[in-house]
């Protein structure tokens, strides 16, 4: 088999099992907590640290959030049986980086990494999700090619495939849909603070060697988990989240 369809083939089988490689690298992250101690010998700075790797987290949400309120009906989705496209998405933040959401899932996954407080974990995290994603933009550039082709062509040849580049800034077709956004991004949004206080729990035990909760994320946890069985219940029981066309 050529190359370019065996990166292909493995890119769309990749593509089906994405959801899981968050869950392989967080069981890495925790085995090496083993010896783990607060940054600076301080429980104080380790809040500081962890509220710091929370914001790298919720700034990669940020960016799927930007990519999210701006899209199409049957794009950019969660799909994971196929490849779905009924329109190309070349504006908004797609006029700046061709694939946006995968970039906003490196910098939450980011985040996660940076936990423990060990300087080779993101190294070794990035270069899982190079080797891993690079197969799936692969085959989902090679769907898109053959979707759009000559449209596709144009707007790839102009717009880097993961590191954004400003200048050809394009104006989104689609007004902002903050409903959408909800209706599609609330399992991301409780399983960074759901991660965030796991390890936070495990942290406190490894160092202090008793169970002990922490009222701060405890806090964190349940106004997530508010949130996060509101909105479920919204989309599937009601189509108070439903947008046309989105």
């Amino acid at each position: 088999m050529a190359l370019r369809e065996e990166f292909e083939n493995s890119g769309n089988w990749l593509f089906r099992w994405r959801s899981y490689l968050p869950i392989i690298l967080l069981i890495l992250f925790l085995i090496t907590m083993i010896n783990y101690t607060f940054p600076g010998g301080d429980e104080k700075y380790g809040r500081f640290w962890e509220i710091f790797c929370l914001a790298i987290s919720f700034f990669g949400l940020l960016i799927r959030i930007l990519t999210i309120g701006h899209t199409h009906k049957n794009t950019s989705g969660r799909n994971t049986e196929q490849q779905v496209a009924d329109v190309l998405n070349n504006t908004g933040i797609y006029s700046v980086v061709r694939h946006p959401l995968y970039l906003g899932n490196y910098f939450m996954c980011l985040g996660i990494a940076m936990l423990p407080f060990m300087w080779y974990l993101p190294i070794i995290y990035s270069l899982v999700f190079w080797i891993y994603y690079e197969r799936i933009m692969f085959a989902e550039e090679a769907f898109l090619r053959k979707m759009f082709t000559d449209d596709y062509l144009k707007w790839s040849m102009n717009t880097p495939a993961f590191l954004p580049r400003f200048k050809n800034y394009t104006k989104p077709k689609l007004p902002f849909s903050f409903r959408n956004v909800l209706k599609r991004e609330y399992n991301g949004f409780f399983a960074v603070i759901f991660v965030f206080f796991i390890f936070n729990q495990l942290s406190i035990l490894i160092v202090k060697h008793r169970f002990e909760l922490d009222k701060f994320w405890l806090v964190n946890l349940c106004i997530g988990f508010t949130v996060w069985m509101t909105l479920r219940t919204l989309k599937k029981k009601t189509r108070i989240l439903h947008v046309e066309g989105r």
